[in-house]
């Protein structure tokens, strides 16, 4: 996987786990706070603002973590 599959894969993790965490449907057995829609929300303004101005701050961390940029890179 690439720097911005993984980008897509953890963010689309934390909004998973943000609705889970943090809504209440009287059953759910994961709710613990309805802070944790917070969760879901931060991810979404991230990735609306990198939309603009085309960096994200994960990408960085993954790059220094040898992640390839490129699928040419990868070969």
């Amino acid at each position: 996987m690439i720097v911005i599959d993984w980008i897509h894969s953890i963010a689309g993790f934390l909004v998973i786990m943000g609705l889970v965490l943090g809504f209440d449907c009287g059953g759910n057995p994961f709710f613990v706070h309805p802070y944790f829609l917070l969760l879901s929300l931060l991810v979404g303004l991230n990735l609306f603002q990198s939309g603009f101005t085309k960096r994200i701050p994960q990408e960085l961390l993954l790059i220094k973590l040898g992640v390839p940029e490129s699928r040419e890179e990868k070969k």
